[in-house]
C-alpha cells in the first residue's frame, strides 16, 4: 500500500515453457510496482526465433514482427493510461489491482468496506431473530472507523481485500488508540469486527493469506466493578422525593437480584414468571444478545418489585423500564444522593447480581452461570471475584473444622 507513486516497470517476454510445436511462444506482461510483480499472458503468440530478448520486443520488419510491436506498443500505452487514472482515483496503485484492470476482472466483490456493508444489510435482516440491535451499531461503528482509518492514513476510500497486510492491521490499531482515542479493550473488540469480514474473503477465496496469521488481539484485564452489600442496602433503603428515581432504583436493584442485563429487563413480560421446578416463581426468558435461556428463581426482593409495578404498563410488560440512556443517567444522580463513589451504571447490577448477590454467598460459578445464561463458563469467571466477605466466610468455616478435629483428638496422658 502506498500513498505516493512508485516504481512502475512494464517488461514482455516469452513464456518458453509453454512454445507450442510449430515454435509460436506466448508472450507475457510482467507489471512490477513498487517491488510487487504480477504477469499474464497478452494472449499473442510470436515465432520464438524473431524474439529480442535484449530489448523485449519482435525485431526485425516483417509484418509479423510490425503487427506483434504494434500490439506491444498498445499494451504499454494502456497500461500507464491504467495506473494514471487509478492513482488519480485512489492515490496507490499495486500490480494486483493495474492487471484486474487491464484484464477486466471485476474487483467490486472483495473491496473490504463493500464486504462489510454486505455484512451488515446480513446482520440488519436478522435483528430480533439471531441478532441484537446492539451488535449491528458495533458493526456499524467499526466500518465508520474503518472508512476513517483508511482516509487519514491512506487517503482511500476503499481497499482490495487483497492488498491487506499485517501492516494494515498494525496501522490501524495505532489510529484506534491515537486519533480516534479508544481504550485497549475498544481497540481490541474494533479489531475483532473487523477480522470478521478478512474470514468471510477468506473462506469465499477471495484473499489467499491472512493478515491476522502473526497478529494477536490484546484484551486488557479490567476489575469489574460491583456493589457491596453495604452500599446495595444503602440505595435500596433510601427514601427518593421524585418518581422517576424511585422507579430507576427499584429497576436497577431488580436487576441486583436476578442479573437481567437491560434489554432483557426492559423485555420482559408476565409470560416470562413461570413456575419452576421448586414450585416457585422463576424468570424464565432467552437473552436478547446470544438467544440462550436464562433461568432464575425469583428472590423475596425481585418478587417484592415485580408485585409494586403489576398491571401499571402496557403490552404485558413486567416493569417501567426507560431508556438505556436515561436509565444510566438517573442512576448517576442515584448514586451522587446516595453518596456512593462507584459510577453507577445499570450493567453494574449484572456484576452485582454474580459477585455479591451470589458468588459471594456460596452460590456456584455453574449455577450463577446458568442464571446469567452464558455459554461458557470462562465469560461467567470474568464476573467472579474473590471478596473479603467470601474470604471471612470460608476462613469461619475453615476454623469451625480445624476447632472440630481439634477436639476430636485423643488426649495424651
Amino acid at each position: 500500500m502506498r500513498t505516493s507513486k512508485s516504481t512502475f516497470a512494464i517488461t514482455f517476454y516469452l513464456r518458453k515453457d509453454k512454445m507450442k510445436k510449430d515454435s509460436f511462444t506466448p508472450i507475457f506482461c510482467r507489471i512490477t510496482i513498487a517491488g510487487e510483480a504480477v504477469s499474464f499472458n497478452i494472449h499473442k503468440d510470436i515465432r520464438a526465433e524473431l524474439w529480442d530478448m535484449e530489448n523485449h520486443k519482435a525485431r526485425g520488419k516483417s509484418r509479423e514482427s510490425i503487427e506483434v510491436n504494434q500490439t506491444l506498443d498498445a499494451c504499454h500505452t494502456i497500461l500507464h493510461n491504467m495506473y494514471r487514472d487509478i492513482f488519480e482515483k485512489d492515490n496507490y496503485v499495486t500490480a494486483e489491482k493495474l492487471k484486474n484492470s487491464y484484464l477486466g476482472i471485476s474487483i467490486d466483490n472483495t473491496m473490504l468496506l463493500l464486504l462489510f456493508r454486505n455484512l451488515i444489510k446480513d446482520i440488519e435482516a436478522l435483528v430480533n431473530i439471531t441478532k441484537a440491535k446492539a451488535t449491528l451499531q458495533k458493526y456499524k461503528v467499526t466500518y465508520t472507523r474503518l472508512s476513517e482509518f483508511m482516509k487519514f492514513k491512506y487517503n482511500i476510500s476503499d481497499i482490495n481485500v487483497k492488498e491487506i497486510k499485517y501492516q494494515f492491521i498494525s496501522d490501524f490499531e495505532i489510529y484506534l488508540r491515537t486519533q480516534a482515542n479508544c481504550s485497549p479493550n475498544t481497540t481490541a473488540k474494533f479489531i475483532q469486527f473487523f477480522k470478521r469480514v478478512i474470514l468471510i474473503a477468506q473462506n469465499n477465496g477471495w484473499m489467499q493469506h491472512n493478515p491476522f496469521a502473526n497478529y494477536k488481539i490484546h484484551f486488557k484485564k479490567v476489575d469489574r466493578g460491583y456493589l457491596t452489600d453495604q452500599e446495595l442496602e444503602i440505595i435500596k433503603k433510601k427514601q427518593f422525593g421524585i418518581e422517576r428515581l424511585e422507579k430507576v432504583r427499584d429497576i436497577f436493584v431488580f436487576a441486583c437480584y436476578t442479573g437481567l442485563a437491560y434489554v432483557d429487563t426492559y423485555k420482559l413480560t408476565y409470560d416470562n414468571i413461570q413456575t419452576g421446578v421448586d414450585g416457585k416463581l422463576w424468570i424464565i426468558t432467552k437473552r436478547a444478545k446470544t438467544d440462550t435461556i436464562v433461568t432464575v428463581p425469583l428472590l423475596d426482593v425481585p418478587l417484592a418489585i415485580i408485585e409494586k409495578y403489576r398491571g401499571k404498563q402496557d403490552n404485558d410488560k413486567v416493569l417501567p423500564t426507560l431508556s438505556n440512556q436515561k436509565m444510566n443517567s438517573y442512576l448517576k444522580e442515584i448514586g451522587d444522593l446516595c453518596r456512593i463513589e462507584k459510577r453507577l451504571s445499570f450493567h453494574l447490577a449484572r456484576h452485582t447480581f454474580a459477585s455479591t448477590t451470589t458468588l459471594a454467598k456460596g452460590v456456584s460459578i455453574e449455577a450463577v452461570s446458568k442464571m446469567l445464561g452464558h455459554t461458557n463458563i470462562r465469560t461467567t469467571q470474568i464476573y467472579a471475584r474473590v471478596t473479603e466477605n467470601l474470604i471471612s466466610n470460608e476462613m469461619n468455616s475453615l476454623s469451625t473444622k480445624l476447632r472440630i478435629n481439634t477436639l476430636e483428638l485423643p488426649k495424651t496422658r
